[in-house]
């Protein structure tokens, strides 16, 4: 199935509102904000689909206008089924001047024999910011599945100004890289990866690391953490662990954080 959402955030009065939006099955989006009041745009993508089928090409297309804020949210886990050949899904997120967008999605559970690639563009104006990240799981662990997937691939790339400033690849292809390898997940089951990018002048990363680093929910038993700073205003946070629901509580907890920074 070819399925598409359009969406674009404006800006107008002080506030961030749907300016248009357009999709097709199975996604539906819809307004979760409604107890926020920092005048910030808050939606939640939504599918009648129990998961990703063999076929399926999903093509997401998000703008944001100058001044906006917006927050995408998951409604829950997404499950990649058995596929004879592969399913993919685009993402392409146009940042205007002044804007600030996240998307920390719930965790993605491969079932035995699924192949997905997914890519995202990303473009980032002038004092703006982005928080994103992906969780891949081992798949349905409690049958049996660990690590049965043919093939994950999420491609990022976040632009400024025409020039390239980040590139994230994570592969994961059983059949070809030994999964618990030393350098690989080893005896981990899950995977997880936040990136934070800021075109801002006045961000502390360094401060904005040794907090995260600091905070009860970066020390979990279950979970080891890594940030890399980058040159300029941004990092990387890598997350191994063994459950899906810890790592996912603990980027939202670094999302609520770097989503206050004004």
């Amino acid at each position: 199935m070819d399925s598409r959402l359009e969406l674009v955030a404006g800006y107008k009065e002080g506030k961030s509102y749907v300016k248009d939006l357009y999709v097709s099955l199975p996604f539906r989006v819809v307004s979760v904000g409604q107890r926020k009041n920092d005048n910030k745009l808050y939606q939640m993508v939504m599918s009648s689909s129990p998961g990703i089928l063999d076929g399926d090409r999903y093509h997401l297309e998000v703008s944001l206008e100058k001044g906006s804020s917006l927050q995408l949210q998951s409604q829950s886990y997404q499950r990649l089924f058995n596929m004879e050949d592969k399913a993919v899904q685009l993402l392409n997120v146009k940042m205007e001047d002044n804007t600030s967008f996240a998307y920390v999605p719930h965790p993605i559970v491969p079932h035995e024999s699924s192949n997905f690639k997914s890519e995202a563009q990303i473009t980032i104006g002038k004092n703006s910011q982005i928080i994103i990240s992906e969780i891949i799981t081992c798949g349905r662990k409690h049958y049996g599945e660990v690590f049965k997937l043919k093939r994950f691939q999420n491609l990022m790339e976040i632009y400024h100004e025409g020039k390239l400033m980040i590139k994230d690849n994570v592969l994961i292809q059983p059949d070809l890289i030994p999964i618990n390898g030393i350098g690989n997940l080893e005896q981990f089951t899950h995977q997880g990866t936040l990136i934070f990018y800021s075109t801002k002048e006045n961000v502390d990363k360094e401060a904005l690391v040794e907090s995260i680093l600091n905070s009860e929910e970066a020390h979990n038993e279950g979970m080891e953490i890594g940030i890399s700073a980058m040159e300029n205003n941004g990092f990387i946070i890598r997350a191994l662990g063994h459950g899906g629901e810890m790592m996912y509580n603990f980027f939202l907890f670094v999302q609520e954080k770097l989503w206050a920074l004004e």
